[in-house]
């Protein structure tokens, strides 16, 4: 089959196109024509060799994926030719086929094309593990997402707006329009404004109860200032470093504060098992309705993925930036 893959470690121009061995469904796993793929931010990491993928899985980049299942292992009993499913990987994703293990895939929406399918997995699953099964937001709580417009923001703000949560982002001025009609209250240009005091302001000196991070060390000691009494904090990501020093965590005692750190790549199949069917449960028919979607800002071919990854280094994306097999 053809993969994009990278001759070493680098920029984009090290990415490539070209033969790659085509994996071979086992057991429960199931084969996809891939028919198109997402990036994330780890895709970046992984071609500049600070993000490999875990022991086992496939070197190839590309997290997530939308297709048709093409072949069945001997065990599969939830699949059959044809079916249209996406899913998330720990990688293979940009390759012409990829296996996945039938328990984590999810069947298409028919109101979904595989462009749009591609952009779900791992942005709705992040937040929901962020929101849902960590943070364990509720009705009525507040919650500061950083990074509004990305992939994994707009997807929490479509599930804070589903659970009845009032939202507040960052984002820069120019995708401020997207966040609020993604349900934000209110939005901060990071560039221009000091986050913290916004919050303090909008919520009266009570600040929020959730906030889902992307940054780390820079933003560590406004985000602590942010939350509320008995507030928790989802970090996703250290963008912004991950040394952080002379921060007052005498906050963290005296508001009762919960941080949390989290990733989603390596972990453990029945994790990602019953994340994946409590996510369904809860979203897979407003996705039917169209009340939840995936915000795809640009597709790309495959044979772009240079450009694409250009794209992303350089913040332009509001939602999703989706590569096409076609």
């Amino acid at each position: 089959m053809r993969a994009i893959q990278f001759h070493q470690f680098g920029p984009v121009e090290e990415l490539y196109l070209g033969d790659f061995p085509t994996p071979e469904p086992v057991g429960h796993q199931i084969r996809i024509k891939v028919k198109a793929t997402a990036l994330n931010r780890a895709d970046l990491l992984q071609r500049e060799g600070k993000y490999p993928p875990p022991p086992g899985e496939s070197p190839i980049m590309g997290l997530e994926i939308a297709g048709e299942v093409e072949q069945l292992g001997e065990n599969v009993t939830k699949w059959k030719l044809g079916d249209r499913v996406c899913g998330l990987l720990a990688g293979g994703g940009y390759a012409e086929y990829a296996v996945i293990h039938e328990d984590v895939a999810m069947p298409i929406p028919e109101n979904l094309d595989f462009l749009a399918a591609a952009a779900i997995p791992e942005a709705f699953l992040t937040a929901f593990q962020a929101l849902v099964w960590i943070a364990k937001l509720k009705a009525d709580e507040t919650l500061l997402i950083h990074a509004g417009a990305s992939g994994v923001g707009t997807a929490a703000l479509q599930l804070a707006r589903l659970i009845g949560a009032k939202t507040f982002v960052t984002a820069s001025a120019e995708k401020h329009a997207l966040c609020l009609a993604l349900g934000a209250e209110q939005c901060i240009d990071y560039k221009t404004q000091d986050f913290a005091e916004c919050i303090q302001e909008w919520t009266k000196g009570r600040g929020v109860d959730v906030v889902l991070d992307f940054l780390g060390a820079s933003y560590l000691e406004r985000n602590l200032k942010s939350l509320g009494m008995d507030g928790r904090m989802v970090m996703l990501a250290i963008m912004g470093g991950a040394q952080a020093a002379g921060i007052n965590l005498g906050l963290v005692l005296m508001k009762r504060l919960s941080i949390h750190g989290s990733t989603l790549r390596a972990r453990t199949l029945p994790y990602k098992t019953e994340l994946t069917q409590a996510f369904m449960e809860l979203t897979w028919a407003h996705f039917a309705s169209g009340k939840l979607f995936p915000v795809v800002d640009k597709v790309f071919s495959w044979k772009e993925v240079a450009q694409a990854h250009s794209y992303m280094e350089q913040n332009r994306n509001q939602g999703k930036i989706v590569l096409s097999l076609a």
